[in-house]
């Protein structure tokens, strides 16, 4: 399998669970306090992992969070913030607006962590891809606004 077609099908699994996500948090019933859906929800992703990670060799752990610690609490906040996000965002709006956030991590994840960061490689067609993405908001918005 070619490096397009296996990167397609990883993006195509995380796709498949992000809406997964959305689908179970639109589905839940309001709370006085929102972050038990998402401390819950949490909690058995945890332990799916958990249980994942039975599959691969654990190898040395110890020295793994050692050499890690800092890259794991800030994947860690992260994560807490993107929840965060994510709650307010679909609560308040609904799944049709996740292409705005798909747009803005097309830009903070892709160019400012990839390129500006890690100093990935950046040429025109990325430059294309990204103002596609910015015409794309700009067309919701105008969809949004037509609805009325």
């Amino acid at each position: 399998m070619n490096l397009v077609l296996k990167a397609l099908l990883f993006a195509a699994v995380a796709a498949i669970g992000n809406a997964i996500f959305v689908f179970g948090q639109k589905k839940s019933v309001p709370s006085n306090n929102p972050f038990i859906f998402l401390s819950l929800s949490l909690l058995l992703c945890v332990i799916c992992l958990s249980v994942t990670t039975l599959f691969f060799p654990l190898g040395n752990v110890k020295a793994y969070v050692n050499a890690n610690w800092k890259a794991i609490a800030i994947t860690g906040f992260g994560l807490f913030v993107t929840y965060i996000g994510f709650y307010f965002l679909y609560s308040r709006f609904g799944a049709s607006y996740y292409i705005i956030y798909a747009v803005l991590s097309i830009i903070t994840t892709a160019i400012i962590v990839g390129v500006l960061v890690y100093q990935e490689t950046f040429n025109i067609y990325y430059l294309l891809a990204i103002a596609s993405a910015v015409v794309t908001i700009v067309l919701f918005f105008l969809g949004q606004k037509a609805r009325g």
